[in-house]
């Protein structure tokens, strides 16, 4: 029996046993949620904050989190810092961030019915990047998004899955950028309808009619402007005008800044309509012919904006996120949302502090307070560092991340955007929930693949703190 007990405790710590045995409490499955330990009071914010012993706690201050911010763009490969732009880039810069990421697909893939992607039809996409029109020099250029837009990996809209019975996860689809996000365009597509882009966060293709082209210091000054208003909400809406439709009804995300015209003078209509309602913000928008001009715009005073970034304390980093609670998960920002690292990046963005694009960026950043693991790292010294996480640590395993929300019984429990949620039933059988949204969860009973817990797949630990 001895003999046993070591064998398991052996096998647990270095990760070999199915995971569906390796838990270290009996989960339950509620009823109400079928979700493992997850209760219907557990999916209210202030539950959770109520847990806190010090929710206001400021983590970092402004000051600090300017420095994270720079040290982030000085640090990280990832980061393309526009301001360090020069007036012109060469062929070989250029190509070589698009080549970086529109490579001829080498696996099969599938349309939305279900049917393999023709070689012709990839060939005319691929065709469509125009790579030998690139010029051995050009001057740099810059524009602003007027529109929240998908960034693609190819110029089209087609979009290509894995599988020919999954048509969430669009292949082709690689992030998203909001009104007055800044861009350095570097290159046109050959049918003349895309634009290949450099944001500070990603280089992709976005739709030529959703970028404004504008003078150099206006497009990097606009997001750099006070006073303005900061968006808290999980978005907030201009209201509706025929005067200036490219400012109308104009959906802003979480995180997103616009400036305030602080001098607009009192009684002056705004697009038609009287503004000591709102608050008089400058957009941009889109002239006929590609160029930038700002347009003045009401955000209505019920919108959930503030004019400073929110203190990044562990109230405002639950609340935040449970503000996406239930939104559906949409891969690289497709479906009028976001993925995983997305959701965190928004909620830190609301915050003030920058975060690369994707999860693999994430995890390896060498400007965040990071705990790297490995496969030698035994399941014991995961469960001790798992045990010490803190609100708003970011836990990565292969492909996702998680945002810690508190403890309970010793159990840290996480908040996430995911496809959906692998645990072991009453019966030791794996149980899939396809939440296929931002979900919150225990982390210790997490399945990954049905073989292994997801503590012992964590390859990263970020913590935005000290």
């Amino acid at each position: 029996m001895r003999l046993r007990t070591v064998l398991f405790a052996s096998l647990l710590s270095i990760g070999l046993l199915s995971s569906a045995h390796a838990y270290e409490r009996n989960w339950s499955i509620p009823a109400d949620t079928g979700v493992v330990g997850v209760e219907q009071a557990q999916l209210d914010p202030s539950w959770w904050v109520a847990r806190q012993s010090e929710p206001d706690r400021v983590i970092l201050d402004a000051q600090a989190i300017a420095a994270q911010n720079a040290k982030l763009m000085q640090l990280d490969d990832s980061m393309f810092d526009l301001d360090a732009l020069p007036a012109s880039l060469d062929r070989a810069r250029v190509a070589a961030w698009i080549e970086g990421l529109s490579k001829r697909p080498t696996r099969t893939l599938y349309d939305e019915r279900g049917r393999t992607t023709a070689n012709a039809d990839l060939d005319a996409i691929v065709d469509n990047v125009n790579l030998a029109a690139i010029p051995a020099s050009q001057p740099t250029r810059f524009g602003l998004v007027v529109h929240r837009a998908d960034l693609r990996t190819f110029p089209t809209r087609t979009r290509v899955f894995s599988s020919n019975d999954d048509h969430d996860i669009d292949r082709f689809q690689e992030s998203g950028l909001f009104p007055g996000d800044p861009v350095a365009i570097v290159h046109e597509s050959r049918d003349g309808q895309w634009l290949f882009v450099v944001n500070t966060r990603y280089a992709a293709w976005i739709e030529k009619r959703l970028v404004a082209e504008g003078r150099r210091d206006d497009v990097l000054a606009y997001g750099k402007r006070t006073p303005f208003r900061i968006v808290t909400g999980a978005r907030a809406t201009t209201v509706y005008t025929p005067e200036e439709p490219g400012v109308s009804e104009l959906q802003l995300d979480m995180g997103v800044r616009v400036p305030v015209i602080a001098d607009w003078p009192v009684g002056k209509a705004v697009n038609g309509q009287h503004g000591y309602t709102s608050h008089v913000v400058e957009l941009p928008v889109r002239n006929d012919d590609g160029s930038l001009r700002f347009a003045p715009a009401l955000l209505p005073r019920r919108e959930p904006t503030a004019d400073a970034p929110l203190a990044l304390t562990p109230r405002n980093l639950i609340q935040q996120g449970f503000k996406f609670l239930g939104e559906r998960y949409g891969w690289g920002h497709s479906y009028n949302a976001r993925d995983c690292s997305g959701f965190v990046s928004e909620i830190y963005r609301s915050m003030g502090v920058q975060l690369p694009r994707n999860t693999s960026d994430q995890a390896v950043s060498p400007a965040l307070n990071r705990i790297a693991f490995n496969e030698k790292d035994s399941h014991a010294k995961r469960m001790a560092i798992v045990r010490e996480l803190q609100v708003g640590d970011l836990v990565y395993i292969p492909g996702h991340v998680m945002m810690v929300i508190g403890n309970l019984d010793g159990e840290p429990y996480v908040i996430h955007d995911t496809t959906g949620l692998s645990f072991a039933g009453s019966d030791g059988q794996t149980v899939r929930a396809k939440t296929n949204g931002v979900t919150v969860s225990p982390l210790t009973p997490l399945l990954f693949n049905g073989k292994q817990t997801f503590v012992d797949r964590i390859t990263n630990i970020q913590r935005i703190r000290p």
